[in-house]
C-alpha cells in the first residue's frame, strides 16, 4: 500500500501518518495572556531541538476557522512558555485540558491543577507536574497548509529555568522514568506511558561523546 497525501485518497479508513511517527512526547504548556489570564494545553508536536544552549519546539496547528492557538500567542506576547511533564497519573488532567475552551476560560482550573510560581517566566507551572522548563521564547515560524487548520506555528524556546521535583529523582541522581511514567501520543485516539526501559551504549564512543549522550554535566 502506497498513496500521495494531497494527491491521492487514502486506501485506509483511518490516515496511517501520525502513527508512524511515534511515541511523541506530550508538550503540556502553560502561558499566560496579557491579560494575566492562564493557559494550559497539551501538544505532541514538542520536541528538543539542542542541548548548547537547551532549546526545544513546539508546532501549534490553528483552528478551521483561522484563529492561531492561546499558547502561541501567549508565548509571543509575553516571551515566554513553560513545559510541564505530562505523566501517566496526570492523564486526564491532560485530556481536559485539551479541550477548545473559549476566550478567558483558565485550563488550570477546568482540569484540576495547581498553579505554583515560575522563577523567570510570567506565568504559572503544574504543581502536580514532577519536571518543568521555563522556556524563553525566541521565534516563530508559520508554515501554510493546504486548508485553515492545516497552517502551523512552529515555536522555538531557549530553556532559561529547570526544575525538578527531588522525589522524581534515582539514588544516582537520574529522571525515575519508570515511576514517572510520562506520556507519549500515538495516532487515533491512542496514547502510551513510558514502563520499560533498556540501554543502549554506541561502541567506540569517546569518553566525552559518552559523557554527552549520558547527560553527565548538560
Amino acid at each position: 500500500m502506497h498513496y500521495a497525501p494531497g494527491q491521492e485518497p487514502c486506501p485506509l479508513p483511518y490516515s496511517p501518518f501520525k502513527s508512524c511517527t511515534v511515541p511523541r512526547p506530550i508538550g503540556w504548556l502553560s502561558t499566560v495572556s496579557r491579560d494575566g489570564v492562564a493557559n494550559l494545553a497539551p501538544y505532541s508536536q514538542w520536541q528538543n531541538l539542542t542541548f548548547d544552549p537547551p532549546m526545544v519546539m513546539f508546532a501549534a496547528n490553528q483552528y478551521s476557522d483561522g484563529r492561531r492557538k492561546h499558547t502561541v500567542i501567549n508565548a509571543e506576547e509575553t516571551g515566554w512558555f513553560v513545559w510541564n511533564m505530562a505523566t501517566y497519573g496526570l492523564r486526564d488532567a491532560v485530556n481536559i485540558s485539551a479541550a477548545e475552551w473559549p476566550d478567558g476560560v483558565d485550563e488550570f482550573d477546568k482540569a484540576g491543577v495547581t498553579k505554583a510560581a515560575c522563577v523567570d517566566a510570567p506565568g504559572p507551572r503544574v504543581a502536580e507536574s514532577p519536571c518543568h522548563f521555563e522556556c524563553r521564547y525566541l521565534s516563530t515560524h508559520r508554515l501554510r497548509g493546504s486548508s485553515a487548520h492545516g497552517w502551523v506555528d512552529v515555536v522555538y524556546g531557549e530553556v532559561a529555568r529547570i526544575h525538578v521535583n527531588d522525589a522524581a529523582l534515582t539514588p544516582e541522581g537520574k529522571i525515575d522514568i519508570l515511576r514517572l511514567r510520562p506520556l507519549a501520543r500515538l495516532g487515533y485516539y491512542d496514547y502510551t506511558s513510558v514502563t520499560e526501559v533498556f540501554e543502549m551504549r554506541i561502541p567506540g564512543a569517546s569518553e566525552m561523546t559518552a559523557a554527552g549522550l549520558e547527560g553527565k554535566g548538560s
